[in-house]
């Protein structure tokens, strides 16, 4: 006897058909996720849809998160095709997906990113580690008097957690928690941070939930100010306000270079060459993720995400490349072409 969930998928797979070949289905690819990702698949997007005989896809910036949750809600022209990714999909997000009916995934990584923290060019850059981005940030820290118990964030200004730093009250504009760049912030700034604490590190092979919990919680005291997934209003937000930093992907910096410039962590500046070859601390890879029950009935999926990783778009002298995209080195470009061609499934 077939389970409810085949059912639930041979039903909802009947009624894609059904609704291509009534040409009732969507003449157009949806996508909806990341706002990192977002400028790279847009521009892709009009690409396509001016060298080719398929519509221009819709691209949405909704959020790794909410782009995920949309992508994993069903098959149908009502369901997005692809979804943008800032990190990569969790295993809970493919567990959701297979609950309704989404079972062949496509995992296509892109290029690779940058989160940076920056602020106008009217203020000093900031040098910071790790260490300190996670006292200034962080929910709980290390008690100052007793470094081995923890207490709420006591620090107020950038100067009371090091001498050498600017005496400017800690305001730092970032994204939600349905974002891909504040997951990455999380794992890459405070995670590694928290790790300075030897006891903190220690936490973590005893209790790595607590030691989660502990370093990646974010104030809630005004310090620390949720944004939105709009990269561009918090750019424009820190030109009306010089004393905040603000937290977003590489390509966001690139972009605005003539009125930001990046914060210099562990010694590294935030550059396109220090990103490509991995120096820089905090930097991640990007994805695609494509539903395969839509190839071939929502038309030019698999065209599109060719496009998209073609040495064209995502080589070393791409037109990605020119909107920020950290490209993959020239092996793994031609192993995700491959993959793509083969529409190879995703296994976690």
């Amino acid at each position: 006897m077939l389970s409810k969930t085949l059912i639930a998928a041979g039903v909802a797979g009947l009624a894609l058909s059904g609704a291509a070949h009534a040409q009732s289905a969507r003449d157009y690819i949806s996508i909806a996720g990341s706002s990192t990702v977002f400028p790279f698949s847009s521009a892709a997007a009009e690409q396509f849809g001016r060298g080719t005989g398929f519509k221009t896809p819709k691209v949405e910036s909704v959020g790794t998160g909410g782009g995920l949750k949309l992508f994993c809600q069903g098959i149908g022209p009502q369901f997005t095709d692809i979804a943008n990714a800032s990190r990569r999909i969790k295993q809970s997000e493919v567990d959701d997906c297979r609950k309704n009916g989404v079972e062949a995934i496509v995992e296509v990584k892109i290029g690779f990113d940058g989160i940076v923290m920056a602020n106008a060019k009217a203020s000093p850059t900031y040098q910071l580690t790790r260490k300190e981005v996670y006292m200034a940030l962080a929910k709980q820290v290390p008690d100052p008097a007793n470094p081995t118990s923890l207490v709420d964030n006591p620090y107020k200004t950038w100067k009371q957690i090091d001498p050498k730093l600017p005496d400017v009250r800690i305001e730092v504009l970032g994204p939600p928690p349905t974002s891909g760049t504040r997951d990455a912030f999380a794992e890459l700034m405070l995670e590694k941070g928290c790790e300075d604490f030897a006891w903190l590190k220690e936490l973590k092979k005893v209790d790595e939930k607590r030691f989660k919990r502990v370093c990646t919680q974010i104030r809630e005291d005004g310090a620390y100010v949720e944004a939105g997934e709009n990269d561009n209003l918090i750019v424009q937000k820190l030109e009306a306000n010089p004393k905040a930093i603000g937290i977003f992907g590489y390509s966001f910096l690139e972009e605005n270079l003539n009125k930001l410039h990046g914060s210099i962590i562990e010694g590294v500046s935030p550059t396109f060459e220090k990103i490509a070859d991995g120096s820089y601390p905090v930097s991640r890879s990007l994805y695609v993720y494509v539903k395969k029950a839509h190839v071939g009935v929502i038309p030019g999926i698999k065209e599109f995400v060719t496009e998209l990783t073609s040495e064209k778009a995502a080589g070393d002298e791409g037109y990605l490349a020119d909107k920020g995209l950290i490209p993959l080195p020239k092996a793994q470009r031609e192993q995700v072409r491959k993959d793509v061609a083969e529409l190879k499934e995703l296994k976690l």
